[in-house]
């Protein structure tokens, strides 16, 4: 039997995030943790790896495959409506103990994801955009797993999908470098950053350093990226008064524009104590991200029951302007200038050039591809 990571060895090319050290050894700079990486040996995300002085990364397969609407990335200012075919590997540089798309991200690290082998799908660039064009998707997202561990993939299938028309967009834990952000700048309209909590023992306990997600916001903002945030509320975790507020005024010091969307934790993988979250707790999280200046706060995953925080509503005359439930939009009055019809007031996001092809009542799920 082969073993997952002789048969993902495989399918790899030359890195282009790193950088030659004496000795034979790299520097990788796809994330974060800037990996020191030997000769015949494997980085943080285990699908890194120097190759006789050669960074090898992950090319030219895909380990889920799915055409999704855009807002369960979640992005709610970009494209609402538009359907997303959203593409990940395996494999990535944190290991949380609560993931809900474990069995890819944990590969190569715990021996009950090897089954992700079968989920192993070979492709190329050019095949995804042709099923990218079948499913009628408007944007192509690197997902799933963590992509700025596969980012050289990520960008040669983008490059391909602009040349199609279509646009491109991350979804990512933000343990980004500069170098990461400015190889992928060119081919990105939008970046999606998981900011899990605001205390750096609690971020180092699932892999990361609090301070490079921060740093990844205000860089992603910084260079004309539409950033949106989202924090999962996980009860006894990240759920303090204090805590949700240090996220939502760090935020609004960067951008009181920057939507946040405050989730629902159920329980997953190895984090099986913490009650699943309460929707009293996402409504207080909401609030505070108002309280705080925020402009535009968003509750998610009990869709139904987050009062006002599903819909967009004018930040100046506060009227509805896209209304939801869950991942459905049934009403869209945003201008092809992307303004309040009320009141003129600009509603900045990526906004649909003819408001009127908008797709109303969807299905709110992912479509067969």
């Amino acid at each position: 039997m082969v073993s997952v990571s002789n048969f993902l060895d495989q399918l790899t090319v030359k890195g282009e995030l790193y950088e030659k050290l004496e000795g034979g050894t790299v520097r990788c700079v796809a994330c974060a943790h800037r990996c020191l990486i030997r000769d015949g040996k494997r980085g943080i995300c285990q699908v890194r790896f120097n190759s006789k002085g050669e960074l090898r990364v992950p090319w030219g397969y895909v380990a889920a495959l799915q055409s999704d609407p855009i807002e369960k990335k979640p992005f709610f200012h970009v494209l609402p409506g538009a359907n997303a075919l959203t593409f990940g590997m395996l494999g990535c540089d944190f290991h949380c103990d609560y993931c809900q798309n474990w069995l890819t991200s944990q590969a190569l690290r715990d021996p009950a994801t090897d089954v992700a082998l079968n989920l192993v799908r070979q492709i190329q660039p050019e095949q995804l955009v042709e099923v990218a064009h079948r499913n009628h998707a408007d944007v192509i997202v690197s997902s799933y797993n963590e992509p700025l561990i596969t980012s050289e993939w990520a960008v040669g299938v983008f490059k391909e999908a602009l040349k199609a028309g279509l646009k491109c967009a991350f979804v990512s834990n933000g343990n980004a470098t500069p170098q990461a952000l400015e190889f992928l700048r060119p081919y990105l309209i939008a970046y999606k950053v998981d900011l899990k909590c605001m205390r750096d023992k609690n971020y180092r306990q699932l892999g990361g350093v609090l301070k490079n997600v921060l740093d990844t916001i205000q860089k992603a903002h910084d260079i004309g990226l539409w950033v949106e945030i989202v924090t999962l509320v996980v009860p006894g975790f990240n759920d303090s008064n204090e805590e949700l507020w240090d996220a939502a005024r760090f935020l609004a010091g960067i951008s009181k524009d920057i939507p946040w969307h405050v989730t629902a934790f159920h329980k997953d993988y190895k984090m099986t104590e913490p009650d699943n979250t309460p929707v009293r707790t996402l409504l207080r999280a909401a609030e505070i991200g108002r309280e705080a200046g925020l402009n535009f706060v968003y509750a998610g995953n009990i869709p139904g029951r987050v009062d006002e925080y599903e819909s967009t509503s004018c930040p100046n005359c506060n009227r509805v302007l896209i209304q939801r439930t869950g991942y459905v939009i049934y009403e869209y009055h945003i201008t092809a200038q992307g303004t309040c019809p009320h009141c003129g007031t600009v509603v900045p996001g990526l906004w649909h050039a003819d408001p009127k092809k908008v797709r109303l009542n969807g299905l709110g799920m992912p479509m067969p591809l």
